[in-house]
């Protein structure tokens, strides 16, 4: 009895202490508080940036996650709801990271099987941040989703906020981290 109750303590603190640790995302790119690069800036509507998503890496993955998505969302854009920049989501379990630039579809550096919908800009992958000159720094969240279901059932031609909508009920995880941009 006590080496079974010894065992059951030991399981609960090895799970205890991964729990504690979390589901946490991050970039080598983009540090959280900091201010993107002109690598993650927008070509076009008057800005000169790269256009390059950024590398996103995500580790202590909860039990149970079966895809991941990834999404890049501007809450201080002047359209009263926001700008989605990114949404990439059917990402295999086995995947912790996306290289930079697998925001192009044009690459084919994003997971095999990924998914990139279409984005605020209207069309699919990484629109950088591009914010009216002047205004103030905007926040670019940048979130990791891990999900119950190896694939959303959502069509690639789906809206971001159809995908967040379907994320919502089937995320086991997430984790965000923030940077800003002005010009």
């Amino acid at each position: 009895m006590k080496k079974c109750l010894f065992f059951v303590a030991a399981t609960l603190l090895a799970v205890c202490s991964v729990a504690a640790e979390g589901f946490v995302a991050g970039s080598r790119d983009v540090a959280p508080g900091g201010s993107l690069k002109e690598a993650q800036v927008f070509k076009g509507f008057g800005c000169d940036g790269g256009n390059r998503s950024p590398q996103i890496w995500w580790k202590n993955v909860p039990a149970g996650t079966q895809s991941f998505a990834v999404t890049v969302f501007d809450p201080d854009a002047p359209t009263g709801s926001g700008w989605w920049h990114w949404v990439i989501f059917d990402i295999p379990a086995n995947v912790t990271e996306l290289p930079a630039g697998a925001g192009d579809p044009s690459k084919g550096l994003a997971p095999a099987n990924s998914v990139q919908s279409s984005t605020d800009f209207g069309s699919p992958g990484y629109g950088g941040a591009c914010p009216p000159k002047g205004d103030k720094p905007h926040r670019y969240v940048f979130t990791v989703f891990a999900v119950n279901t190896p694939k959303l059932g959502v069509p690639a031609s789906a809206t971001a906020a159809m995908v967040g909508a379907v994320l919502n009920g089937q995320t086991i995880a997430k984790s965000s981290f923030t940077a800003f941009y002005r010009r």
